[in-house]
């Protein structure tokens, strides 16, 4: 009755409606990124001539090479990818170690703890206080201040503790039978099934770790701890200022449009973690409890 009713010409034409609907939807979220890459290679003349374009008529890397004419760009990426990968690794830990404990049924203080968690997403201390903790603990210029503050976040934890309890508790019981204590059940039971809902946070912690730059606006005040986005918004501040020096010491400098500049800084900005989306992708709808309990 399923394959009659989509050969129907009914279900031809909504077939081509939702084609029609996800490729206008796709387009317009394409479109605004093709923009920026296209703007962060015009030049000056062609900016202020064309008020919309994907391609520019010249090609220009002037934008470009002013962001990397500084080694100190390069330091600032290999900061965020350590950030961005060792808390992303500092996340992952403290809430699947959480997340487990408060899935079983029999954990002692469980409610308690929940209604803690839940507690922390509607209720925060605010900056200053979060502050004059990170000062007193002496995190202040420190990496540790970028990662501890948000170790956790109570709305992932719930989602995992939500599926981790959705795991046939005939595989934790088969697990024990065979001698494998509550750390065991987890890491060699709990975990490998758990790769979809893994990688799907190790994705979101990585992005906020990326993104971030106001944590590290507030506790780094070394400029050569500062991350990849702090140094691109320290770009485009002193864009107009830097660029008039160098054009005073070298006649023949060409001086970047600032709208070229603050499109290759959010080119710089958002194309390596968009690159790791790909290797991720494969885990998000892959079924892996299918299958894990027969009979």
């Amino acid at each position: 009755m399923n394959s009659r009713l989509y050969n129907s010409p009914a279900g031809k034409v909504f077939d081509i409606f939702n084609y029609v609907m996800l490729g206008i939807l796709g387009i317009l979220t394409v479109l605004p990124f093709l923009y920026i890459i296209g703007n962060s290679f015009a030049t000056e003349a062609e900016i202020t001539e064309r008020s919309f374009f994907l391609i520019p008529k010249v090609f220009s890397f002037s934008a470009y090479e002013y962001i990397f004419s500084s080694s100190t760009i390069f330091r600032s990426i290999g900061v965020s990818i350590f950030i961005t990968v060792a808390g992303t690794l500092v996340n992952l830990f403290f809430t699947l170690t959480m997340a487990y404990p408060l899935s079983r049924s029999d954990f002692w203080g469980r409610n308690v703890m929940m209604n803690m968690v839940i507690f922390s997403m509607l209720f925060g201390g605010g900056m200053i206080p979060t502050y004059l903790v990170i000062r007193g603990l002496g995190l202040l210029d420190s990496y540790w201040a970028l990662m501890l503050p948000g170790a956790i976040s109570a709305f992932n934890l719930i989602v995992v503790k939500n599926f981790f309890q959705q795991m046939p508790p005939g595989l934790e019981e088969a697990a024990r039978i065979d001698g494998c204590s509550d750390l065991g059940v987890l890491w060699r039971i709990v975990l490998p099934l758990s790769k979809p809902v893994i990688a799907t946070f190790a994705l979101f912690y990585a992005v906020g770790h990326w993104n971030n730059f106001f944590s590290a606006l507030l506790y780094i005040s070394d400029s050569d701890k500062w991350p990849l986005q702090v140094m691109l918004r320290q770009i485009v501040l002193l864009s107009q200022a830097s660029v008039g020096d160098m054009a005073n010491m070298d006649p023949n400098f060409v001086q970047p449009p600032e709208q070229s500049i603050k499109m290759a800084v959010i080119v710089v900005g958002t194309i390596p973690i968009l690159l790791v989306y790909p290797f991720l992708q494969k885990h998000f709808a892959k079924g892996v409890m299918l299958g894990s309990i027969k009979g």
